[in-house]
């Protein structure tokens, strides 16, 4: 006799050996045992994950001598002959081959005959979602209405390709990938059923490698047993899958993420020396990154498909990278899987990629920088007081600044806090006059917004840097009629002082230097009426738009720096 594959010769001969659907398997058997099966099934799923194997229990268990049941006995003629695929009552058509609407008119001749020898006629359409739209319309109506000694079984790995007229005649169950360790554990007990030793890392890439699918498992089991002797291990199954070393691949991750160019390139070369298969290759580095990802997140553990030792290998790089950081990475290296299936040189593709990944270097969350600025700006030494000479008019004007600094209150303060109870006392005039001209302190000259204007930058800068920056590049301050005028060449100098809040804040600050209730009025070239100043030349003009602009402006006063040079490059032609 031939040899058996492992495939054929260890398919499920009874419900309870169906490996991974509980679910559907329980509700089929609670349907023979209640006399509720439906007249059509639809079995839909993955490759390999027993459609087909369901569909021929359903028969041997509604054709069964000792049945219905859901037991089936393995041992009676219906039982021997569908097991030996020699069932005369049993058709199984394959959906591709047989698709026109000529094959399913002869199959509704051949249904209208009475059973052979079995109790019903069972039809097994496979890969259903073949047939055509004019086929499904000649099997719409024996299928809602078939006759009472004809069950229809259809098996599908597309669903969605089958009409929704087929769907809604059809009792329908979904079959789901088999889990990792249902796998390990079927996997290993048919080993010990061979006779081979096979160790836990060999078994984990063999599970890896099914993908659920218990046919493609049974298909890698067969041929790693027949290369190796026993006690297999992880390095047999590498070599007869063609697979790369899981050494080689966490390698490669850790170099895309700590930057280190020589060694992803040279671990690259010894993954294409294994003969790799690129689009395996790249899968399992992308489910390497995944791992990386759902550790940093927390709570993810069962979604991990990695095998323990090397979740433990990911669980130590992830500790020393920002999820944003993996985040990122993976995303380019799924960018890089969707180049490599239209590039004609996959090496170089990859090459190119890793160094791409790399140069992106970490990202840091938002949170996580304005966590490191505040600790920065709290670290910052406190500015010195600057001593000048106490008979200028200068010194006494900031003495006078810094006093009334120091008793008035901001007004984000004033706006947060409630308002204060103000008591007011009634004297005569002569009284306050005399205490005015007893008073040793002078009255406060009214200042000149001209002659003043270099002394308020000087005394705002304490107060909002970046304000008193962006007030540096007025080309024009005057008093007209309760406003005070500010005229900019650049509307990118006066963009962040235009809004309304900049604009309260400005007019407080204009208050408590001049004491005068001023209106604050900007003026740019797009709001001046053809009265602004001319621009600059060109090229001065971009650079001093540049620099002053808002972004750079805020950069410079939360760093504490300075624009040290502009370039302005021409794009290539």
């Amino acid at each position: 006799m031939s040899y058996l594959v492992f495939a054929r010769k260890y398919r499920p001969q009874t419900f309870e050996q169906v490996v991974g659907q509980t679910p559907v398997v329980k509700t089929l058997q609670n349907s023979l045992k209640r006399d509720r099966v439906a007249h059509a099934l639809l079995f839909s799923g993955v490759r390999g994950v027993g459609k087909t194997t369901l569909a021929r229990l359903m028969a041997k268990s509604l054709n069964c001598q000792e049945g219905p049941t859901e037991v089936p006995c393995n041992e009676c003629p219906s039982c021997v002959e569908i097991s030996g695929g020699s069932a005369l009552d049993l058709l199984e058509i394959d959906g591709a081959s047989n698709r026109g609407i000529q094959e399913v008119r002869e199959l509704k001749d051949k249904i209208k005959f009475m059973p052979t020898s079995s109790r019903y006629k069972i039809i097994i359409i496979d890969e259903v979602h073949m047939l055509t739209n004019e086929a499904f319309n000649a099997l719409l109506k024996t299928l809602e209405e078939p006759p009472a000694h004809v069950y229809f079984i259809f098996a599908t790995t597309e669903l969605h390709k089958i009409p929704v007229t087929i769907l809604s005649r059809c009792q329908r169950f979904e079959l789901r990938r088999v889990g990792s360790e249902e796998l390990s554990g079927h996997f290993h007990k048919l080993a010990e059923m061979e006779g081979v030793e096979l160790s836990k890392p060999a078994l984990s890439l063999i599970v890896r490698e099914a993908d659920g699918s218990v046919r493609d498992g049974l298909s890698l089991l067969d041929q790693v047993l027949s290369y190796g002797e026993s006690p297999i291990d992880d390095n047999d199954v590498v070599e007869v899958l063609g697979l790369v070393k899981r050494e080689v691949v966490l390698s490669i991750a850790e170099a895309l993420l700590t930057g280190d160019r020589s060694k992803a390139l040279s671990m690259l070369a010894d993954a294409f020396g294994f003969g790799m298969d690129v689009k395996r290759f790249i899968a399992d580095l992308l489910e390497c990154f995944r791992t990386l990802l759902l550790i940093k997140i927390g709570n993810c553990e069962q979604l991990l498909q990695q095998s323990d030792e090397d979740t433990e290998q990911l669980r130590t790089l992830a500790q020393t990278h920002p999820v944003e950081s993996i985040h990122h990475k993976l995303n380019l290296l799924m960018q890089t899987a969707d180049d490599l299936r239209f590039s004609f040189q996959p090496r170089l593709t990859l090459e190119t990629s890793f160094l791409s990944i790399i140069s992106a270097g970490d990202v840091i969350g938002v949170e996580t920088l304005l966590g490191k600025l505040d600790n920065a700006l709290d670290s910052l030494p406190e500015q010195p007081a600057v001593k000048q000479s106490a008979t200028s008019d200068t010194a006494k004007s900031e003495a006078a600044t810094e006093e009334k600094k120091s008793e008035d209150v901001s007004t984000e303060e004033l706006r947060s806090s409630p308002p204060p109870k103000l008591t007011f006392t009634l004297e005569p005039v002569d009284q306050i006059e005399e205490a005015e001209s007893q008073s040793e302190e002078p009255i406060q000259p009214r200042r000149d917004v001209r002659k003043d204007w270099l002394e308020f930058i000087a005394f705002l800068k304490k107060e909002k840097e970046w304000m008193a920056q962006s007030l540096q590049q007025t080309v024009s301050v005057r008093e007209d009629n309760k406003e005070l005028l500010l005229e900019f060449d650049d509307p990118n100098d006066c963009f962040v002082l235009r809004s309304k809040e900049n604009r309260q804040i400005l007019t407080e600050y204009v208050l408590d230097f001049f004491q005068q209730d001023l209106n604050v009025r900007i003026i740019s070239p797009e709001n001046s009426n053809g009265t602004g100043v001319q621009n600059l030349d060109e090229p001065k003009r971009r650079r001093q738009q540049l620099a002053n602009h808002q972004v750079v402006r805020m950069a410079e006063e939360i760093f504490n720096g300075r624009v040290g040079d502009i370039r302005i490059s021409e794009p290539n032609k």
